[in-house]
């Protein structure tokens, strides 16, 4: 069984500010950015919680480059990105089935 890795990115309400992360259990990651439990956090500071884009890996190496690449483009690229996949930025919830739900391709 491969193991699966994912790149993310999330947003807060108004959709101001762009967080891009990676975690080898996207569930669980999507609870804690919800949870706002690390009271310190860039992401709870700017009350970010919304996913609206993921994608899958296989390999971490591969997942980290794609999380590096997406970091250094200039916001409207990284808007471009999201709305190929969600054009009215739906908000992924962390309910494992419905992540599934999506038709997400899987990047070696």
């Amino acid at each position: 069984m491969s193991k699966s890795f994912y790149i993310y990115i999330l947003t807060n309400f108004n959709r101001t500010t762009l967080y891009i992360g990676v975690t080898n259990t996207l569930v669980r990651r999507l609870r804690e950015h919800i949870s706002q439990e690390n009271t310190q956090s860039f992401t709870v500071k700017y009350n970010i919680k919304y996913c609206v884009y993921y994608e899958l890996f296989t390999d971490i190496r591969i997942a980290i480059a794609r999380e590096k690449e997406i970091k250094k483009w200039h916001r409207i690229r990284k808007i471009k990105l999201i709305e190929s996949r969600n054009i009215n930025w739906k908000t992924f919830a962390y309910n494992s089935l419905l992540l599934q739900s999506f038709d997400y391709q899987t990047r070696e």
